[in-house]
């Protein structure tokens, strides 16, 4: 095993993005890739350490950029201020989402054919938005995602697989958003599963987020199981 990793960047429209992205150079040939969608903070090391587990298993790990190249949040009131945008424009959120599918699909290791996508918190909303947007990938997972589905996209047909991987009491995902999300999924026929983990808030594979006061708590048993049950779910959807 050889993990390779860099940056590269890439453009949606005039505004510059930088992806950082990991492969194993001891494999040969193209291989699946996963995009990785970061949290509110930005395109940070959190992501960056996914990418690596992923080029681990095999894949083009991919953690793309959703801010702009170099821009990171560096406290609630700036992370928040630099999601709102998208928060209030999913149109704008898809697209900058597709910019990052496309540039993916160049890295000469990609098999393009063969492309998922994993986020954490916003990141979860965000690959959640890419299969709503009919992107060809062919599975999504979120991890402590909101889940409240953009008005614009509900007629598109949703091709990817879906798994959510969702802490119980999680206050930015509540029991009805919840409801309201698995009965959009129904509605729309998609190949889905929400697998929920009880006494587990927001941010549960993240210590670096830890705010029990905001109802964001680590919770190692839940990192593992939905770390686990994102393998799995991979190995499915690239069979």
């Amino acid at each position: 095993m050889a993990i390779i990793s860099n940056t590269v960047s890439y453009m949606d429209g005039d505004v510059v993005l930088e992806a950082f992205f990991a492969f194993d150079e001891a494999l040969v040939g193209r291989r699946p890739a996963v995009l990785i969608n970061h949290t509110w903070v930005g395109r940070d090391d959190f992501v960056a350490e996914k990418a690596i587990k992923l080029a681990e298993m095999g894949y083009v790990g991919f953690a793309v950029d959703m801010y702009g190249k170099g821009i990171v949040g560096t406290s609630p009131e700036q992370n928040s201020a630099l999601m709102q945008p998208f928060m209030e424009d999913r149109v704008l959120l898809q697209k900058r989402l597709l910019a990052a599918l496309y540039a993916v699909k160049l890295l000469p290791w990609v098999d393009d054919h063969n492309i998922a996508a994993i986020g954490f918190c916003f990141g979860g909303l965000c690959i959640l938005d890419l299969a709503r947007s009919g992107a060809e990938v062919k599975g999504v997972v979120s991890f402590h995602g909101m889940l409240n589905a953009p008005s614009h996209s509900l007629d598109k047909p949703i091709k990817a697989k879906v798994l959510a991987l969702h802490g119980h009491d999680d206050p930015m995902a509540t029991p009805a958003q919840v409801l309201a999300f698995e009965q959009e999924m129904t509605s729309a026929g998609v190949d889905w599963q929400l697998h929920c983990y009880g006494n587990t808030a927001h941010a549960f594979t993240n210590p670096v987020a830890n705010d029990p006061e905001n109802g964001m708590v680590y919770r190692t048993l839940a990192d593992h199981r939905s770390w686990q049950a994102m393998k799995n779910f991979l190995v499915e959807v690239f069979a």
